[in-house]
């Protein structure tokens, strides 16, 4: 499931083209559950992409430099070794 929320978002839509509307100030928040698939590949030249998919074809991609990648898995790390979720 993929849910979508921005704020102060508006679009105009005028002979079939979307197009944005009002100030470039938008924020938005995107959130995956039940993640069927993770997908880490190379991007570009110095970044790392992971990808997560779910059962609906529902992709959210995220593109990370090497130390936020790093600090990712040291995270997952900690909280294996703090934690039952990962067990």
């Amino acid at each position: 499931m993929l849910t979508l929320d921005i704020d102060d978002f508006m679009l105009e839509l005028k002979d079939g083209a979307f197009k944005n509307v009002g100030p470039s100030n938008k924020q938005a928040t995107v959130k995956l559950y039940d993640v069927e698939g993770v997908d880490v590949r190379e991007y570009g030249d110095k970044r790392v992409k992971i990808a997560f998919e779910d059962e609906q074809g529902s992709t959210v991609e995220v593109s990370l430099f090497p130390e936020q990648a790093r600090a990712v898995a040291s995270g997952l790390e900690l909280l294996e070794s703090e934690s039952d979720v990962l067990d």
